[in-house]
């Protein structure tokens, strides 16, 4: 009953990504439209499911968990399912308890999150100028966001900064945010913006900017050396000799990372998706709440994660952006 999880390409799957709510208090461009439905409160997990839910996960060999949302820090008493999921790294159970976030409610929650055994975050900041920022959020303020990573940092977290790369939106701040990262004795990660929902008059290929084309413009400033850590996620890391500081790129189109993926989603209403880039998933909840013992839910896991497609079709080679899924990058949580 307690064998790892294994996918039918041989990949042990140790990386569970968990959306605990599909809202958000942004509207960034690329993830939804302005003027989002939202899912009634009785088809989401309540937390209690959703520690029942990442327990199995954990206990079939789990070892990282990643909570996103939407937003998961705008999630009502979100603290207390963190607290109830640092008892699996007091056991050993489980060796990392993260999250993504915006960064909007950092400065409230920084200090609970570290104790409540996290220890990282990544935070998603696409540009360092306010006009742009409140462009690309919608609704979102820079200074609030900023003031989130100073409380994150304050508070013992280490801070990595996600950027999407955007033609014609930050191609003009790539040294703004490097430096600005070094500076601050932050991690940045790159990621190429992935053909995902239907976001209204938003162009994805023209949004398009190849992480090989942004990295041949970091080597202009000095020699880039590839490294071969990992952090259980698709990022490949690379040190910039003239600041010292490591550059992560997730290049879900330039390169795909397919190969070593050990990852699966599941979203706030309890569907697992075993591919962020294809549209299968299967049913948690139904098997959650339909018994209280974990039978049926260990056995549907088991047959998502027999279903693993071996990776996703995003393309933009023939410019246009093929392999496009219809859910929001909200609905899954990146």
């Amino acid at each position: 009953m307690n064998q790892p999880l294994i996918d039918p390409f041989a990949r042990a799957i140790e990386y569970l990504r968990v959306s605990v709510t599909d809202r958000c208090d942004f509207r960034c461009v690329y993830c939804m439209s302005e003027n989002m439905t939202f899912l009634p409160k009785k088809d989401l997990l309540t937390l209690e499911e959703l520690d029942r839910l990442c327990s199995a996960f954990i206990r079939l060999g789990v070892r990282k968990l990643r909570i996103t949302g939407g937003e998961p820090l705008v999630r009502r008493d979100i603290m207390t399912f963190f607290r109830a999921m640092s008892r699996h790294l007091e056991t050993g159970s489980l060796h990392e308890l993260t999250l993504t976030t915006n960064g909007s409610q950092l400065e409230r929650f920084a200090g609970d999150l570290y104790g409540a055994g996290v220890r990282r975050v990544n935070v998603s900041l696409d540009t360092l100028d306010a006009q742009k920022f409140a462009d690309i959020t919608r609704w979102g303020r820079l200074p609030q966001v900023l003031r989130g990573i100073d409380a994150a940092q304050n508070a013992g977290l280490r801070v990595k900064i996600n950027t999407v790369a955007l033609k014609g939106f930050n191609e003009d701040e790539l040294f703004t945010l490097t430096d600005w990262c070094a500076s601050r004795d932050v991690d940045l990660t790159f990621i190429e913006v992935m053909p995902m929902g239907d976001i209204g008059n938003e162009d994805r290929f023209g949004q398009y900017w190849s992480l090989k084309d942004l990295r041949a413009q970091l080597a202009t400033r000095g020699d880039i050396t590839d490294l071969p850590e990992k952090t259980g996620g698709p990022a490949r890391y690379v040190r910039l000799e003239s600041t010292g500081q490591k550059i992560g790129f997730i290049t879900p189109l330039s390169h795909n990372f397919c190969e070593s993926c050990n990852r699966v989603r599941i979203t706030c209403t309890g569907e697992i998706y075993t591919c962020l880039g294809q549209e299968g998933h299967s049913d948690l909840r139904g098997p959650l709440r339909g018994s209280q013992t974990d039978a049926d839910l260990d056995a549907a896991i088991r047959a998502a994660i027999a279903r693993k497609p071996k990776g996703h079709d995003f393309d933009y080679s023939r410019q246009r952006a093929d392999g496009q899924v219809s859910r929001h990058m909200s609905h899954t949580g990146g």
